[in-house]
């Protein structure tokens, strides 16, 4: 089981993804979507609960072993912006 690692702040469990920008800065970590808007093809991302930092070798084998809500994504991105596409029912980030 993945033990989470949920930092309280303003929204308690919930994280601004601009807020875990500056607790992991210029690096990949696991996150949980918590909450999201879908416009236009692409889903927004408002909250993340952060399970964990993670290194930059192993960045692509946790992605591509994430499902459901959980992405792996760099904080050097201002936002979380992803692609929706309906083929084989994945996400892809740009």
């Amino acid at each position: 089981m993945i033990q989470y690692m949920y930092n309280l702040l303003m929204d308690g469990d919930n994280m601004k993804w601009a807020s875990v920008r500056e607790i992991y800065p210029n690096q990949f970590v696991k996150i949980e979507v918590l909450n999201s808007k879908i416009e236009n093809g692409k889903e927004y991302v408002n909250e993340v609960a952060v399970i964990e930092p993670i290194d930059n070798l192993m960045a692509t084998k946790e992605l591509l072993q994430s499902k459901n809500n959980i992405l792996v994504y760099h904080t050097s991105n201002e936002k979380i912006i992803l692609n929706i596409r309906s083929r084989g029912n994945m996400r892809r980030v740009q």
